[in-house]
């Protein structure tokens, strides 16, 4: 297994519990979306997944390490191996896109090639061809601070990509994207997972989107894992029980798949 969590809880450090006995299991090359309200804990579980956080209690193994039973060199070799998408990616507005987008590999190279990185862009055609993928080649060399919010978003995944990681964590990565956009993205990210055997984990507020894109879903709420199922096992009473009591009503599921084929990972 690729991401092995057994009875694993988390508490923050302002005494809010994140997540309770999570039971997780996710092999090789898999795609999974987690859907769930607000607060359910969907950050939490990617940024522990994304050994940012160590778990209070339970086991946890990332990519057959039991990550926090590692050095911190150790721990910071296998976090290269994991690529985390973030929903608002820590660009520093002057930075150039480019040498945002060559920082996904600064935990590969060493101390002097960073460097020189920041001072000379090393790999121009490997930024642009990251950056192709996503509709952004002509912003190469523009500042983070010239950039939408749904620039932003594909500048942080465009990093990643670059990055080429193992496992591809994705923290609601198209919240900041009209619709066409947010299908186009995600298309680009389930297709790079299944073309380089990478799993691929995402959190999504929009239903719709999971269902459409993704063969497996894990509904999260009040830190607990509700259901983990094939998406043609997830009706209309799961999600109803899922978002119970939310005011935001998410979207219906899709038709049938008898009477449409929709195109997942």
């Amino acid at each position: 297994m690729t991401l092995h969590l057994t009875q694993v809880s988390l508490t923050h450090a302002n005494g809010v519990q994140a997540l309770r006995g999570v039971e997780l299991h996710i092999g090789a090359g898999e795609q999974v979306a987690i859907i769930g309200p607000s607060g359910a804990g969907k950050s939490s579980l990617l940024n522990l997944l994304g050994t940012a956080l160590r778990p209070g209690q339970g086991e946890m193994q990332v990519l057959g390490e039991t990550a926090w039973q590692l050095s911190a060199r150790e721990r910071q070799r296998l976090r290269a191996r994991i690529g985390l998408i973030h929903q608002a990616p820590p660009l520093p507005p002057r930075q150039r896109v480019i040498t945002a987008v060559l920082a996904g590999k600064l935990g590969q190279w060493g101390m002097g090639k960073s460097l020189l990185n920041l001072l000379h862009p090393l790999d121009v055609p490997g930024a642009r061809a990251a950056l192709a993928r996503l509709d952004l080649s002509d912003k190469l060399f523009a500042q983070c601070q010239q950039l939408s919010g749904g620039q932003l978003q594909r500048v942080g995944i465009a990093r990643v990509l670059y990055q080429a990681p193992e496992v591809l964590l994705a923290d609601e990565p198209v919240s900041a994207m009209d619709p066409v956009l947010a299908e186009h993205t995600l298309s680009v990210l389930c297709r790079h997972a299944r073309e380089h055997n990478v799993t691929l984990v995402a959190s999504l507020h929009a239903v719709d989107l999971a269902l459409a894109h993704f063969s497996r879903i894990i509904g999260l709420r009040d830190g607990q894992i509700l259901f983990d199922l094939p998406t043609d096992a997830v009706d209309r009473e799961r999600l109803d029980k899922l978002y119970a009591n939310e005011q935001l009503i998410p979207s219906p599921p899709p038709p049938s798949p008898l009477s449409v084929q929709i195109p997942r990972c």
